[in-house]
């Protein structure tokens, strides 16, 4: 056993006994974070980008089967969500996975989950800041502003709302989350209208013949929706903000598992439903990358005002999801920065209890993305879209090693699972980590963006090999601080 095993597995008796925090990284933070902040925060947090702007391009290339890629992967997704809140009902940490990766993985695992899902926030972060562009040029009056200026302007805003207290984050979060819930719920109705009534959409009859007029389920054959299932997931991502936000909720044993088991149907709902009634209101080629479904469909039924309003709405969830993604990486990078596998002042909290000086380190990468948004800005979405794949893929396949290595040390009697568990341990987390990374593989077909992204997989891995001999020594020297910390 690796000694920050070795630490992490003498902590958690520790904790019990005297109400200390099982990582170090824990300490400092409120405990201001309702049922209600925590069970919106899941689900809003991925109601995002992934879903408003990318469905269109994705539709238009794969046509109706998207649904079934959504579906899919929402299934994977929820495992990997269902066995993340089995560890932090185990163990509650702000740190969350980077945590348990600690005590289950020893420091290497966790320097490895942390910097990785940093990679994927930071530029999904990017996407972010493109989306909000691209929705503001909808409205003629910005047209003229570049789409760099906006992406910036986006950033400020959010970053400002951000240092504000966890509480104020959770509020902003929850209605956030309702603004998107409801009119998501509302256009489907509008939708199921739509179908009820055979209104035409653009010279269109609503209805199946949507789809069996124009190819069919597979209008371009297999492999576009083969190709898509990186960016499906990327629509996931954020639905593991429920462990973050649980260490800064008072009671975790009765907030998560409600907020993780409502996580299956909303997928269904929301996303394979959205999906379904696009495809059924009109053919996939009308879509596109450059313009949310949902505006394409209000904009075509004759009410312009509808359009607006949608655009509104898609644009405060791109800026939700930036806010989301600032929040987590904060809690991370201070974990990490805890023991030693982070710059010091990535660990340094407010006065409001907010670790800012993560926030402000993923801000900072967030302003490349502006940069990009300056010289590519026709391409900047994709770009980053594929890269945030390889942090969000990493990630989960680091929480179902974590959640594999856990199991195996409650059979040998070493920890308790609690009630609360993953079913099908370990056939489930093994096809999980297989699907995701068959989905990475996948995306060497698409020579385009696909395959430059995978061939940054070996200057990733160049770069946190060279940062882990940076830290190493630092994150021993912690270590033995804590041990000594303990004995005595």
């Amino acid at each position: 056993m690796s000694k920050e095993s070795a630490h992490t597995t003498q902590v958690a008796p520790h904790t019990q006994a005297t109400g200390t925090p099982a990582d170090a990284g824990d300490a400092g933070y409120s405990k201001d974070l309702k049922h209600r902040h925590v069970n919106m925060i899941a689900i809003g947090g991925a109601i995002g980008t992934g879903l408003f702007l990318g469905a269109g391009g994705r539709l238009h290339n794969a046509g109706p089967a998207l649904a079934l890629a959504y579906l899919v992967c929402g299934v994977f997704a929820f495992f990997v969500v269902r066995a993340l809140g089995e560890l932090v009902l185990y163990r509650p940490s702000s740190g969350s996975f980077v945590s348990y990766a600690r005590e289950f993985l020893g420091e290497k695992g966790a320097y490895v989950a942390g910097w990785m899902y940093f990679l994927n926030w930071s530029t999904t972060g990017i996407a972010d800041i493109t989306a909000i562009a691209l929705y503001t040029h909808y409205w003629s009056m910005f047209t003229s502003v570049p789409q760099w200026v906006l992406a910036l302007v986006a950033l400020a805003v959010v970053l400002t709302v951000n240092l504000i207290s966890v509480k104020i984050f959770g509020e902003m979060e929850f209605w956030f989350a309702i603004v998107k819930v409801a009119t998501l719920v509302g256009f489907m109705l509008i939708g199921v209208f739509l179908l009820a009534t055979r209104h035409p959409v653009d010279g269109h009859t609503p209805g199946l013949n949507m789809i069996t007029d124009h190819g069919g389920l597979l209008p371009h054959g297999t492999m576009p929706v083969v190709l898509v299932m990186q960016g499906v997931i990327f629509a996931y991502a954020a639905l593991e903000l429920v462990g973050v936000a649980a260490g800064e909720t008072a009671e975790p044993e009765k907030v998560v598992p409600r907020a993780v088991n409502s996580i299956m149907w909303r997928v269904g709902l929301f996303y394979v439903g959205s999906v379904v009634l696009l495809a059924l209101l009109l053919p996939g080629s009308v879509y596109s990358a450059g313009e949310s479904p949902f505006v394409t469909v209000l904009s075509k039924i004759g009410v312009p005002a509808a359009g607006d309003i949608m655009n509104l709405v898609v644009l405060t969830a791109a800026m939700s999801s930036l806010n989301s993604g600032l929040y987590s990486t904060g809690r991370i990078l201070r974990s990490m920065a805890t023991a030693g596998s982070a710059p010091r002042f990535t660990g340094v909290m407010s006065r409001s209890q907010v670790p800012y000086g993560g926030i402000l380190l993923t801000s900072a990468v967030c302003v490349l993305g502006v940069g990009l948004n300056y010289l590519v800005p026709s391409q900047a979405f994709e770009i980053v879209l594929n890269v945030a794949s390889l942090g969000i893929v990493s990630t989960w396949v680091i929480i179902m090693v974590c959640h594999l290595v856990f199991v195996r040390r409650a059979r040998d009697g070493r920890v308790t699972r609690p009630h609360f568990r993953l079913p099908g341990s370990p056939v489930t987390e093994i096809a999980t980590i297989a699907f995701l990374l068959a989905c990475l593989g996948l995306m060497w077909n698409d020579p385009d963006v696909g395959r430059k992204t995978l061939l940054l997989i070996p200057v990733i891995a160049v770069l946190l090999v060279t940062g882990w001999f940076a830290v190493r020594r630092r994150v021993a020297r912690t270590a033995d601080r804590e041990l000594s910390d303990l004995v005595d």
